[in-house]
């Protein structure tokens, strides 16, 4: 087995037993019906899989039992594992820096408190060592605590960084850091933005402000933005990408904290019902702790 999967499996134990282990519980020596397929599904939507997903995989398992014959209740957990890889690899991305036109800029936004700013500094250590020149913008400017932070994250990395004083315009720094990243051939700029609550419209506003001067400083450079969300959120999670998703678009989620938390099946409600796809999950603090996503990797390990 190998370490990553072992770090996976360990990290999503509380969510295993949350959706894996009682499903297993129930099942034992039963026949499938419909009195245990409203029990699983039940058991998904408070794993916060959500009601749309949980429905759709229990359907789907309804079906899949009858054309296959199987009316064992143990080998629902086959058909339930099929079935959520599907739904995870429906929108699924390798991510990377996959375009000729560079610099890539990655505007990484999200709530406070989800470990925005050390999950950029894993990113960027992570695009170095597989030999792209990449950048950081510090333009979370509220806290003087974050550009210093997102700083230690460069140096140790090696990797540039734009900054300016505690308290200057986001959207200027980002301007200054998408001329120079386009000056210094740098193949992925990553954009620090400042955590703020997805109910405040005039926070939003900045976003969309920021990445309209990115866009306007580069205008032939591919703008992604990546929302960061706490895995331990749940259900709070879906509103949260609606919202950004609307303000700045949002095609790739990265999910924080999924070490401790029995909610990491927010993963598959995400996927179902928003069709954005999750591209890094983090497990931890160390910076090997941030891994790509992997649909069949995360599946395996919730029903290990």
């Amino acid at each position: 087995m190998s370490s990553t999967f072992q770090k996976l499996k360990n990290s999503l134990v509380r969510t295993k037993d949350s959706i894996a282990g009682k499903i297993s519980r129930v099942v034992i020596k039963r026949r499938i019906d419909d009195a245990l397929l409203n029990e699983i599904e039940q058991i998904l939507i408070e794993a916060d899989v959500g009601v749309k997903a949980a429905t759709r995989l229990i359907e789907s398992v309804r079906e899949k039992a009858k054309e296959r014959g199987v009316t064992e209740g143990e080998e629902v957990v086959s058909l339930l594992k099929e079935e959520i890889i599907r739904i995870l690899s429906q929108s699924s991305t390798v991510a990377g820096i996959d375009s000729e036109r560079t610099p890539v800029v990655w505007l990484v936004v999200g709530v406070n408190g989800v470990g925005k700013t050390t999950t950029i500094g894993k990113l960027a250590t992570l695009f170095s060592l597989e030999g792209h020149k990449a950048a950081i913008a510090a333009c979370d400017t509220f806290r003087a605590a974050a550009i210093e932070q997102v700083a230690i994250w460069a140096e140790r990395s090696n990797v540039d960084i734009v900054k300016s004083q505690s308290g200057s315009d986001p959207a200027a720094v980002a301007f200054d850091a998408a001329k120079a990243a386009a000056a210094r051939s740098v193949d992925i700029l990553i954009i620090d933005t400042a955590g703020r609550l997805h109910t405040k419209a005039n926070l939003m506003e900045e976003l969309k402000k920021i990445k309209r001067v990115i866009e306007k400083a580069l205008p032939d450079a591919p703008v992604h933005s990546k929302l960061i969300i706490d895995g331990s959120t749940g259900q709070n999670a879906l509103s949260q990408v609606r919202v950004f998703t609307e303000a700045v678009g949002c095609d790739g989620i990265i999910v924080t904290k999924l070490d401790g938390t029995a909610k990491g099946g927010v993963i598959i409600a995400v996927t179902e019902e928003l069709g954005v796809p999750v591209e890094f999950i983090g497990l931890g603090e160390g910076i090997d702790d941030l891994q790509r996503f992997e649909p069949k990797q995360f599946t395996e390990a919730l029903f290990a």
